[in-house]
């Protein structure tokens, strides 16, 4: 991975959505890592080919709360 690529995801984009997980699902935060972890929403992210890294937190959060929800990765309209 990117040097560059990886300090965005590690030092804002995955903690900040982990964050948002335990926030709004009341998870602890190892349970929000792996549940995160787990999600097709981070193998996407984690794949700089998709360009997801320039979404917000808040969108990716969303993402990751709607393939919980329906089991479907939907990415927002642009």
């Amino acid at each position: 991975m990117d040097e560059k690529f990886n300090s965005i995801l590690s030092i804002a984009l995955i903690p900040q959505t982990v964050a948002l997980i335990v926030e709004k699902k009341g998870f602890d935060d190892i349970t929000a890592i792996n549940e995160f972890y787990q999600s097709q929403v981070y193998d996407l992210l984690s794949n700089e080919e998709t360009k997801m890294w320039h979404y917000s937190s808040m969108t990716v959060y969303m993402m990751w709360k709607h393939e919980k929800e329906t089991g479907e990765v939907v990415f927002p309209e642009e």
